[in-house]
Protein backbone atom coordinates (compact mmCIF):
# COMPACT_ATOMS: atom_id res chain seq x y z
CA UNK A 1 0.00 0.00 0.00
CA UNK A 2 3.20 2.46 1.22
CA UNK A 3 4.88 2.30 -2.40
CA UNK A 4 1.18 2.23 -4.33
CA UNK A 5 1.09 5.40 -2.69
CA UNK A 6 4.38 6.20 -3.09
CA UNK A 7 4.17 5.60 -7.44
CA UNK A 8 0.58 7.93 -7.37
CA UNK A 9 2.41 10.65 -5.80
CA UNK A 10 5.59 10.73 -7.67
CA UNK A 11 3.40 10.66 -11.04
CA UNK A 12 1.44 13.54 -9.93
CA UNK A 13 4.83 15.21 -9.76
CA UNK A 14 5.91 13.88 -12.93
CA UNK A 15 2.55 15.01 -14.91
CA UNK A 16 2.53 18.49 -13.39
CA UNK A 17 6.01 19.44 -14.62
CA UNK A 18 5.40 18.27 -18.05
CA UNK A 19 2.55 20.74 -17.81
CA UNK A 20 4.12 23.65 -16.05
CA UNK A 21 7.34 23.00 -18.95
CA UNK A 22 4.88 22.73 -22.17
CA UNK A 23 2.93 26.26 -20.24
CA UNK A 24 6.23 27.96 -20.27
CA UNK A 25 7.69 26.82 -24.08
CA UNK A 26 4.01 28.01 -25.07
CA UNK A 27 4.39 31.15 -23.83
CA UNK A 28 8.00 31.53 -24.86
CA UNK A 29 9.25 35.28 -25.77
CA UNK A 30 9.31 34.22 -29.07
CA UNK A 31 6.21 31.95 -29.41
CA UNK A 32 4.86 31.74 -32.97
CA UNK A 33 0.64 31.36 -32.55
CA UNK A 34 -0.29 30.20 -35.58
CA UNK A 35 1.70 27.23 -36.19
CA UNK A 36 0.39 27.06 -39.46
CA UNK A 37 1.96 25.51 -42.42
CA UNK A 38 0.57 27.48 -44.98
CA UNK A 39 -1.16 31.64 -44.07
CA UNK A 40 -4.63 32.19 -44.80
CA UNK A 41 -4.79 34.60 -48.08
CA UNK A 42 -6.88 37.21 -48.04
CA UNK A 43 -8.86 37.44 -51.91
CA UNK A 44 -7.19 39.88 -54.27
CA UNK A 45 -9.14 43.05 -55.00
CA UNK A 46 -11.10 43.34 -58.28
CA UNK A 47 -12.83 46.79 -59.85
CA UNK A 48 -15.30 47.83 -57.37
CA UNK A 49 -13.66 46.65 -54.17
CA UNK A 50 -13.46 49.28 -51.30
CA UNK A 51 -9.89 49.98 -49.84
CA UNK A 52 -9.79 51.85 -46.06
CA UNK A 53 -7.03 54.30 -45.52
CA UNK A 54 -6.33 54.45 -41.78
CA UNK A 55 -3.13 55.89 -40.07
CA UNK A 56 -2.49 53.89 -37.11
CA UNK A 57 0.72 55.54 -36.36
CA UNK A 58 2.11 59.35 -36.65
CA UNK A 59 0.46 62.55 -37.35
CA UNK A 60 -0.56 63.57 -40.91
CA UNK A 61 -0.13 67.25 -40.04
CA UNK A 62 -0.30 68.84 -43.70
CA UNK A 63 -1.04 65.98 -45.55
CA UNK A 64 -4.23 66.37 -47.19
CA UNK A 65 -2.62 66.44 -50.41
CA UNK A 66 -0.86 62.61 -50.24
CA UNK A 67 -4.00 61.41 -49.42
CA UNK A 68 -5.69 63.00 -52.06
CA UNK A 69 -3.23 61.19 -54.47
CA UNK A 70 -3.69 57.97 -52.87
CA UNK A 71 -7.47 58.63 -53.75
CA UNK A 72 -6.76 59.06 -56.87
CA UNK A 73 -4.12 56.64 -57.89
CA UNK A 74 -6.77 53.77 -56.10
CA UNK A 75 -10.31 55.07 -58.34
CA UNK A 76 -7.76 55.40 -61.23
CA UNK A 77 -7.79 50.89 -60.79
CA UNK A 78 -11.32 51.46 -60.52
CA UNK A 79 -11.35 50.74 -56.62
CA UNK A 80 -13.87 52.63 -53.78
CA UNK A 81 -11.88 53.91 -50.90
CA UNK A 82 -12.84 55.45 -47.57
CA UNK A 83 -11.08 57.40 -45.52
CA UNK A 84 -10.75 56.59 -41.65
CA UNK A 85 -12.88 59.18 -39.14
CA UNK A 86 -9.87 60.44 -37.39
CA UNK A 87 -6.90 60.34 -40.00
CA UNK A 88 -6.66 63.76 -39.75
CA UNK A 89 -6.84 63.93 -36.06
CA UNK A 90 -3.46 65.12 -34.23
CA UNK A 91 -2.21 64.15 -30.71
CA UNK A 92 0.83 65.42 -29.87
CA UNK A 93 3.03 62.89 -31.98
CA UNK A 94 0.33 60.92 -33.31
CA UNK A 95 -2.61 60.93 -35.44
CA UNK A 96 -5.10 60.92 -33.18
CA UNK A 97 -5.08 59.29 -29.80
CA UNK A 98 -4.80 55.06 -29.11
CA UNK A 99 -8.72 55.07 -29.16
CA UNK A 100 -9.54 56.74 -32.07
CA UNK A 101 -6.60 54.91 -34.29
CA UNK A 102 -7.80 51.87 -32.51
CA UNK A 103 -11.25 52.71 -33.34
CA UNK A 104 -10.42 53.52 -37.58
CA UNK A 105 -8.39 50.03 -37.65
CA UNK A 106 -11.24 48.42 -36.26
CA UNK A 107 -13.94 49.59 -38.41
CA UNK A 108 -11.87 48.57 -41.48
CA UNK A 109 -10.77 44.82 -40.01
CA UNK A 110 -14.84 44.43 -39.66
CA UNK A 111 -16.17 45.95 -42.45
CA UNK A 112 -17.12 42.94 -44.82
CA UNK A 113 -17.20 45.72 -47.92
CA UNK A 114 -13.23 46.40 -46.89
CA UNK A 115 -11.44 44.14 -49.14
CA UNK A 116 -7.84 45.99 -48.21
CA UNK A 117 -6.03 48.36 -45.58
CA UNK A 118 -3.60 50.94 -46.76
CA UNK A 119 -1.78 52.68 -44.37
CA UNK A 120 -1.56 56.41 -44.25
CA UNK A 121 1.83 56.63 -43.27
CA UNK A 122 4.13 55.09 -40.57
CA UNK A 123 6.44 57.28 -38.22
CA UNK A 124 5.23 55.93 -34.51
CA UNK A 125 2.46 54.58 -32.70
CA UNK A 126 1.20 51.66 -33.96
CA UNK A 127 2.70 49.44 -30.88
CA UNK A 128 0.41 51.46 -29.09
CA UNK A 129 -2.91 50.32 -30.51
CA UNK A 130 -2.20 46.57 -31.39
CA UNK A 131 -3.56 45.55 -28.10
CA UNK A 132 -6.95 46.87 -28.55
CA UNK A 133 -7.82 45.32 -31.39
CA UNK A 134 -9.89 42.22 -32.17
CA UNK A 135 -9.62 40.30 -35.00
CA UNK A 136 -12.29 38.28 -34.39
CA UNK A 137 -14.17 39.31 -37.30
CA UNK A 138 -11.67 39.89 -39.41
CA UNK A 139 -10.60 36.17 -39.50
CA UNK A 140 -13.73 35.26 -40.49
CA UNK A 141 -13.42 37.63 -43.67
CA UNK A 142 -9.92 38.49 -44.22
CA UNK A 143 -8.71 41.74 -45.82
CA UNK A 144 -5.15 42.68 -47.11
CA UNK A 145 -2.82 44.97 -44.54
CA UNK A 146 -0.19 47.21 -46.46
CA UNK A 147 2.50 49.05 -45.28
CA UNK A 148 5.35 48.89 -43.96
CA UNK A 149 8.03 50.73 -41.80
CA UNK A 150 6.54 51.16 -38.09
CA UNK A 151 3.45 48.86 -39.69
CA UNK A 152 5.81 45.77 -39.19
CA UNK A 153 3.48 45.98 -35.77
CA UNK A 154 0.91 44.91 -37.52
CA UNK A 155 2.44 42.53 -39.84
CA UNK A 156 3.70 40.76 -36.96
CA UNK A 157 0.43 40.55 -34.99
CA UNK A 158 -1.04 39.70 -38.40
CA UNK A 159 1.10 37.00 -39.11
CA UNK A 160 0.71 35.13 -36.00
CA UNK A 161 -3.04 35.38 -36.42
CA UNK A 162 -2.40 33.45 -39.34
CA UNK A 163 -3.29 35.84 -42.25
CA UNK A 164 -1.16 36.81 -44.79
CA UNK A 165 0.34 40.87 -45.55
CA UNK A 166 1.67 42.99 -47.84
CA UNK A 167 4.48 44.86 -47.38
CA UNK A 168 4.70 48.05 -49.26
CA UNK A 169 4.84 51.76 -49.74
CA UNK A 170 2.52 54.02 -48.08
CA UNK A 171 0.17 56.92 -48.78
CA UNK A 172 3.09 59.63 -48.04
CA UNK A 173 5.25 57.28 -50.33
CA UNK A 174 3.40 59.12 -53.27
CA UNK A 175 5.69 61.56 -55.26
CA UNK A 176 4.73 64.47 -58.26
CA UNK A 177 3.15 61.94 -60.98
CA UNK A 178 4.64 59.33 -59.20
CA UNK A 179 8.32 60.31 -60.41
CA UNK A 180 10.61 57.98 -59.23
CA UNK A 181 8.32 55.73 -57.17
CA UNK A 182 6.85 53.88 -60.93
CA UNK A 183 8.33 50.41 -59.74
CA UNK A 184 7.18 50.54 -56.63
CA UNK A 185 3.66 51.48 -57.42
CA UNK A 186 4.13 48.86 -60.23
CA UNK A 187 4.62 45.83 -57.28
CA UNK A 188 2.25 47.69 -55.36
CA UNK A 189 -0.65 46.84 -58.06
CA UNK A 190 0.26 43.76 -58.79
CA UNK A 191 0.39 42.60 -55.10
CA UNK A 192 -3.17 43.76 -54.19
CA UNK A 193 -4.56 42.80 -57.78
CA UNK A 194 -2.54 39.10 -57.87
CA UNK A 195 -0.36 39.24 -60.88
CA UNK A 196 2.89 37.45 -60.48
CA UNK A 197 5.40 38.76 -58.50
CA UNK A 198 8.77 37.32 -58.22
CA UNK A 199 11.77 39.52 -58.69
CA UNK A 200 15.63 39.33 -59.63
CA UNK A 201 18.24 41.36 -58.30
CA UNK A 202 21.72 42.35 -59.08
CA UNK A 203 24.37 40.47 -57.11
CA UNK A 204 26.45 42.06 -54.02
CA UNK A 205 29.75 41.34 -52.91
CA UNK A 206 29.01 40.54 -49.93
CA UNK A 207 26.07 38.16 -50.66
CA UNK A 208 26.33 34.76 -49.06
CA UNK A 209 25.19 32.46 -51.46
CA UNK A 210 23.09 29.55 -51.14
CA UNK A 211 19.23 28.54 -52.03
CA UNK A 212 16.69 28.25 -49.09
CA UNK A 213 12.97 27.82 -49.23
CA UNK A 214 10.36 29.32 -46.40
CA UNK A 215 7.98 31.74 -44.96
CA UNK A 216 9.12 35.58 -45.61
CA UNK A 217 8.50 37.11 -42.41
CA UNK A 218 10.23 40.48 -40.86
CA UNK A 219 10.04 44.20 -41.69
CA UNK A 220 11.67 46.94 -40.15
CA UNK A 221 14.41 46.18 -37.67
CA UNK A 222 13.53 47.88 -34.89
CA UNK A 223 10.23 46.86 -34.76
CA UNK A 224 11.19 43.62 -34.77
CA UNK A 225 13.60 44.28 -31.91
CA UNK A 226 10.36 46.05 -30.00
CA UNK A 227 8.53 43.13 -30.23
CA UNK A 228 11.21 40.55 -28.57
CA UNK A 229 9.37 39.02 -25.65
CA UNK A 230 5.93 40.05 -26.39
CA UNK A 231 2.83 37.91 -27.86
CA UNK A 232 3.41 39.62 -31.20
CA UNK A 233 7.24 38.32 -31.88
CA UNK A 234 7.51 36.59 -34.67
CA UNK A 235 8.99 32.55 -34.41
CA UNK A 236 11.43 32.26 -37.22
CA UNK A 237 11.76 28.99 -37.44
CA UNK A 238 12.37 27.50 -41.17
CA UNK A 239 11.14 30.69 -42.44
CA UNK A 240 13.38 33.37 -44.32
CA UNK A 241 13.48 36.87 -42.46
CA UNK A 242 13.22 40.27 -44.30
CA UNK A 243 14.83 43.38 -42.11
CA UNK A 244 15.41 47.24 -43.19
CA UNK A 245 16.06 49.78 -41.45
CA UNK A 246 16.46 53.80 -41.52
CA UNK A 247 18.29 56.50 -39.54
CA UNK A 248 19.84 54.26 -37.26
CA UNK A 249 23.96 54.62 -35.26
CA UNK A 250 25.97 51.46 -36.77
CA UNK A 251 25.82 50.36 -32.84
CA UNK A 252 22.12 50.85 -32.74
CA UNK A 253 22.37 48.03 -35.42
CA UNK A 254 24.56 45.91 -33.42
CA UNK A 255 22.85 45.98 -30.66
CA UNK A 256 19.66 45.42 -32.13
CA UNK A 257 20.98 42.16 -33.59
CA UNK A 258 22.96 40.80 -31.42
CA UNK A 259 20.15 41.23 -28.77
CA UNK A 260 17.82 39.22 -31.19
CA UNK A 261 20.43 36.89 -31.68
CA UNK A 262 20.92 36.31 -27.46
CA UNK A 263 16.92 35.87 -27.69
CA UNK A 264 17.56 32.73 -30.63
CA UNK A 265 16.10 34.65 -32.80
CA UNK A 266 17.61 33.39 -35.69
CA UNK A 267 18.95 29.74 -34.61
CA UNK A 268 16.51 27.96 -36.63
CA UNK A 269 15.95 31.03 -39.79
CA UNK A 270 16.48 29.27 -43.29
CA UNK A 271 17.87 33.04 -45.31
CA UNK A 272 17.70 35.94 -44.91
CA UNK A 273 17.07 39.18 -47.04
CA UNK A 274 18.17 42.52 -46.11
CA UNK A 275 16.49 45.77 -47.62
CA UNK A 276 17.67 49.31 -47.35
CA UNK A 277 19.43 50.11 -44.31
CA UNK A 278 19.17 54.02 -45.33
CA UNK A 279 20.58 56.76 -43.65
CA UNK A 280 23.12 55.82 -41.22
CA UNK A 281 24.27 58.19 -38.71
CA UNK A 282 27.42 58.54 -37.97
CA UNK A 283 28.97 58.69 -34.88
CA UNK A 284 31.83 60.50 -32.95
CA UNK A 285 33.77 57.40 -33.05
CA UNK A 286 33.85 55.81 -36.01
CA UNK A 287 32.47 51.63 -36.11
CA UNK A 288 35.13 50.87 -38.15
CA UNK A 289 33.65 48.43 -40.88
CA UNK A 290 30.57 49.14 -43.25
CA UNK A 291 27.09 48.05 -42.00
CA UNK A 292 26.80 45.14 -44.50
CA UNK A 293 29.67 43.73 -43.04
CA UNK A 294 28.64 44.36 -39.69
CA UNK A 295 25.33 41.77 -40.58
CA UNK A 296 27.79 39.45 -42.89
CA UNK A 297 29.96 39.17 -39.14
CA UNK A 298 26.84 38.88 -36.79
CA UNK A 299 25.51 35.88 -39.21
CA UNK A 300 29.22 34.12 -39.53
CA UNK A 301 28.03 31.20 -37.52
CA UNK A 302 24.94 30.52 -39.35
CA UNK A 303 24.92 28.80 -42.99
CA UNK A 304 21.90 30.24 -43.97
CA UNK A 305 21.80 32.64 -47.45
CA UNK A 306 22.19 36.34 -47.40
CA UNK A 307 20.63 38.75 -49.89
CA UNK A 308 21.85 42.10 -49.48
CA UNK A 309 20.26 45.14 -51.67
CA UNK A 310 16.63 44.44 -51.99
CA UNK A 311 15.11 47.51 -53.14
CA UNK A 312 12.49 47.32 -49.86
CA UNK A 313 12.22 50.16 -47.27
CA UNK A 314 12.42 53.58 -46.89
CA UNK A 315 13.64 54.48 -50.96
CA UNK A 316 11.57 55.38 -53.44
CA UNK A 317 12.34 52.05 -54.62
CA UNK A 318 10.36 50.25 -52.55
CA UNK A 319 9.17 46.97 -53.90
CA UNK A 320 6.16 45.43 -52.61
CA UNK A 321 6.32 42.03 -50.93
CA UNK A 322 3.88 39.24 -49.52
CA UNK A 323 4.44 38.40 -45.63
CA UNK A 324 3.78 34.94 -44.72
CA UNK A 325 3.68 33.37 -48.10
CA UNK A 326 6.28 30.68 -49.15
CA UNK A 327 8.79 31.85 -51.58
CA UNK A 328 12.15 30.22 -53.07
CA UNK A 329 15.27 32.37 -52.31
CA UNK A 330 18.28 31.96 -54.36
CA UNK A 331 21.47 34.00 -53.50
CA UNK A 332 24.55 34.38 -55.91
CA UNK A 333 27.15 36.85 -56.14
CA UNK A 334 26.11 38.41 -60.28
CA UNK A 335 21.94 37.99 -59.47
CA UNK A 336 19.72 36.53 -57.53
CA UNK A 337 16.10 35.51 -57.41
CA UNK A 338 13.00 35.29 -55.62
CA UNK A 339 10.05 33.48 -56.10
CA UNK A 340 7.17 32.93 -54.34
CA UNK A 341 5.30 29.74 -54.57
CA UNK A 342 1.52 29.94 -55.82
Amino acid sequence: MFFSRVIYFVSIFILLNIQFGYAQDSHSPNADFTMLDKLIQPPYLKAGDTVAIVAPSGLLKNRTKEIDQAQALLKSWGLNVMVGQHVFEQAGHFAGTDEQRSDDLQKALDNPNIKAIWSARGGYGTVRVIDNLDYSKFKKAPKWLIGYSDITALHNDIHNEGIETIHALMCTSLTNNLEGIETSVATFRKAIFGESLNYSINGSEYNKTGSASGQLVGGNLTLLHTMLGSRTSIKTDNKILFFEEIGEYAYHIDRMLISMKRAGYFENCKGIIVGDISNVRKNTTPWGKPVKQLILDMFAEYDFPILFDFPAGHEKDNRALILGRTLELKVGKDESTINYQD
